[in-house]
């Protein structure tokens, strides 16, 4: 327990000791090696009560104030880069180096949310007056983050919210927990007390704030199951505004004039970068019938060179698989499509060694109607399937119920562009697949979330619009 002890809760600007605690996993054994404190709601009040009190005195600051404040922020994180990306390596799983690009990130995010500002618009000047339309900030913001990226992505939810005036409270996943903590205590030493406010613990602790009548919003990423729980207590409760980053199910469509020898690595990473634990990566792939068979091959030997083990290995490119559970439907996903007669060209199960660990995967020979195709797998395993003609692969393509991203590869740029534009995807891409700037919005159509994160529609969703109706300037004479 003396382990254990070193994490702590961040309320109020200052540690907050856990009462009672949870195992954290290295993925890459399957066994604990730190303890998490597990908040209670007694704790989860006083975040709310000192939140709330922060907020009145972060919400009159001036854009530029909080501005410098966030910049401090992101200057702790990148001084910290080393003791943060061993810790996230452990908890999570993702080769060091990998780590390390997140909490670069994580700061350059921070940044680059802070670069943004929504100011007053005038919408309407005439005779009968001015319209004016203004922002202003919620309140308190409940963050709820995943596993998969857990440092960015609670972050980004978080200076959203921080850059609009608002106060947090975040919520690691309890699968990843520490790094998160560990952030907090580096917001109580840049930020003022109780405007970043970090509790851990698990799902009951995401029900209390989702309930909570003191928390104005919500912001989660995670999976489109848990989403709309999230949502549907949002509106119980206090009907708190919410933003949803959901699954996705992208595909990539690769038309018969691409070059599969510069684009198959492109191709490869899209799909396999975190072991495919990131919501807008490849899931599907529908390869013209002209090229499946080469892109097949070099996928596949793509596949077989790369390096998988723990993060803390030389030259490691691939991790395990974050948690159990996910390892486990992974698994049960690849029976699926065995029983169905799926060709495996290489991978296609466990890697025999302790913790979550999964060959990479190319499968042929699947269809739609498997889980594998139907359902975001969130793991080292991509189908790759057929078509012959464009209007058929539009079709499948847009056959699920997620919305996320999709992408079109093909030698001639205009005509991936009119592919893409048929493509029922919040984000396409062409010639490239994922990557998020704090600059451009992201998010999904249908059950990949609900409103936008980043760029200036995400910061205004964590703003409510005000308008003005104001009289008619007195004229000079009767001034």
């Amino acid at each position: 327990m003396n382990e254990a002890k070193a994490f702590a809760h961040t309320i109020g600007g200052r540690a907050v000791a856990g009462v009672g605690w949870f195992g954290v996993v290295d993925p890459s054994t399957g066994t604990v090696f730190a303890q998490a404190p597990d908040a209670t709601r007694g704790q989860l009040d006083l975040a709310v009560r000192v939140a709330r009190e922060a907020f009145g005195k972060w919400r009159v600051l001036t854009h530029f104030e909080r501005v410098a404040a966030l910049r401090s922020f992101a200057a702790r994180v990148r001084a910290e880069i080393e003791g943060l990306s061993r810790l996230l390596t452990l908890e999570q799983g993702k080769p060091i180096t990998s780590a390390q690009r997140e909490v670069r990130a994580t700061a350059d995010r921070i940044d680059g949310l802070a670069a943004l500002e929504v100011k007053p618009e005038i919408l309407r000047e005439d005779a009968s007056g001015r319209v004016l339309l203004d922002y202003q900030p919620l309140g308190v913001v409940g963050a709820i983050a995943p596993w998969n990226a857990p440092l960015i992505l609670a972050t980004q939810i978080a200076a959203q919210a921080l850059v609009a005036g608002n106060t947090v409270i975040v919520k690691p996943s309890p699968f990843t927990p520490l790094t998160t903590l560990r952030l907090g205590e580096i917001a109580a030493e840049t930020l003022p007390a109780g405007v970043f406010n970090v509790v851990s613990g698990g799902n009951a602790l995401g029900q209390w704030m989702t309930e909570h009548p003191g928390i104005d919003k919500i912001g989660f990423v995670g999976s489109t199951v848990t989403g709309k729980k999230v949502m549907a207590s949002a509106a119980n409760s206090t009907l708190k505004r919410v933003s949803l980053e959901l699954g996705g199910n992208d595909p990539a469509i690769v038309l018969d004039d691409v070059d599969v020898d510069a684009m198959a690595a492109r191709l490869f990473w899209s799909a396999f970068v975190n072991s495919g634990q990131i919501c807008m990566a490849v899931k599907r792939v529908f390869a013209h019938e002209s090229v499946a068979e080469r892109l097949v091959d070099a996928l596949a030997g793509k596949a077989r060179q790369v390096k998988v083990g723990s993060g803390f290995e030389p030259d490691v490119e691939l991790g395990p698989l974050q948690n159990q559970p996910q390892y486990e439907k992974v698994l049960a996903i690849l029976q699926d499509a065995r029983e169905r007669g799926a060709r495996f060209v290489t991978g296609g199960g466990a890697l025999p060694r302790p913790g979550y660990f999964i060959a990479p995967t190319i499968v042929t020979g699947v269809a739609e109607g498997t889980r594998l195709v139907d359902e975001e797998q969130f793991g080292p395993v991509l189908p790759v399937l057929t078509f012959k003609t464009i209007e058929e692969v539009v079709r499948r393509a847009n056959a699920t119920r997620y919305g996320l991203g999709a992408s079109v590869w093909s030698g001639d740029v205009t005509r991936a562009q009119e592919v893409a534009r048929q493509l029922e995807a919040g984000t396409v891409w062409i010639n490239a697949h994922g990557g998020a700037s704090a600059d451009i919005p992201f998010g999904g159509f249908k059950e990949s979330g609900v409103g936008r994160a980043l760029g200036m529609l995400g910061l205004e969703s964590y703003l409510e619009p005000r308008v003005t109706y104001l009289p008619p300037a007195l004229s000079p004479h009767h001034s």
